[in-house]
């Protein structure tokens, strides 16, 4: 989606200086879904002009910055390492790591070597929740947000899939989010979690029936719709003005936050539904971030 946006021949003039060059597409090798349409990708993007490399250290030699769409959060990781020696901005699809201490071990890098990077979803663009996050229709009090939320074995629950309306959520609520629970169904997941200022937000992750993403923002002024995904254009304009500029433009605080409300989530699932603290959840990951890193060097 991307390449046809900087590549194809109705560019916008926003994205004129901008061009994808390269691209290395050898990602995940146990994940069907992903593997499967790497060959119809390869063809789709060649079309678009786009040179295939056969490893990221000759992708880095062509570009100026990196686009990490890897879809497999597990390789993120290992993959953004190189990018970090190398000193290129970048930019990392959701989910940024397939877990917490993941995730948290890819900033501590990041910051080793001053690397500017952001991680998100194309639902925190959306116009309505962006909105919504400006405080345009009053003071937000609490949020209740939905999205599909299929699983895949090789990532815990939510990190997958429902990232999606968990990130919509704290694009709404914003951070402050101190304790969470979890009531479970197989084809239905309802999170509840409770911010520093008593406000309360849910996720309600969708595994049967319609799926779709949305929700209900509850404000001092006004009882507002969240807004369904919208493509990702909106996503798209926001990376390529982090690469102009180096601003980044979700703060490290709040995406570990929503990796750590999930892993939270996964905690109380196993422990039927007990409140977990988001500062023992993550104190947990920080742990298992450094022996990752250990590992890693």
């Amino acid at each position: 989606a991307f390449t046809k946006f900087l590549n194809g021949e109705d560019k916008k003039e926003e994205f004129k200086e901008f061009k994808i060059v390269a691209a290395y597409p050898y990602g995940s090798k146990t994940i069907k879904s992903s593997f499967d349409r790497i060959p119809g990708y390869i063809e789709q993007v060649k079309g678009l002009g786009v040179q295939i490399v056969p490893s990221i250290a000759e992708l880095l030699k062509k570009v100026d910055y990196v686009m990490l769409e890897t879809n497999d959060g597990n390789l993120h990781l290992e993959q953004a390492y190189e990018v970090f020696k190398a000193g290129k901005p970048m930019f990392i699809d959701k989910p940024l790591g397939a877990t917490l201490a993941q995730s948290i071990a890819i900033y501590q890098l990041a910051r080793e070597y001053n690397v500017p990077i952001f991680s998100s979803s194309a639902l925190r663009y959306v116009p309505q929740n962006q909105k919504l996050r400006k405080g345009e229709f009053g003071k937000v009090l609490g949020a209740d947000c939905y999205s599909p939320a299929s699983r895949e074995k090789t990532h815990p629950d939510f990190g997958w899939y429902g990232i999606h309306g968990v990130e919509t959520l704290f694009t709404i609520m914003g951070t402050g989010c101190v304790s969470v629970n979890r009531m479970s169904a197989e084809g239905t997941d309802v999170v509840a979690g409770l911010w520093s200022d008593g406000r309360i937000g849910t996720f309600r992750g969708l595994r049967t029936g319609k799926s779709n993403y949305g929700g209900t923002a509850f404000t001092d002024k006004s009882i507002e719709p969240v807004g369904p995904y919208q493509g990702y254009e909106v996503l798209l304009t926001e990376i390529l003005n982090f690469f102009k500029t180096r601003v980044v433009p979700v703060s490290e605080e709040e995406t570990l936050e929503i990796f750590t409300f999930m892993e939270a989530s996964n905690e109380s699932k196993r422990n039927d539904g007990k409140i977990i603290l988001m500062e023992d959840t993550y104190r947990k990951g920080l742990a298992e971030a450094r022996k990752l890193l250990s590992d890693l060097k």
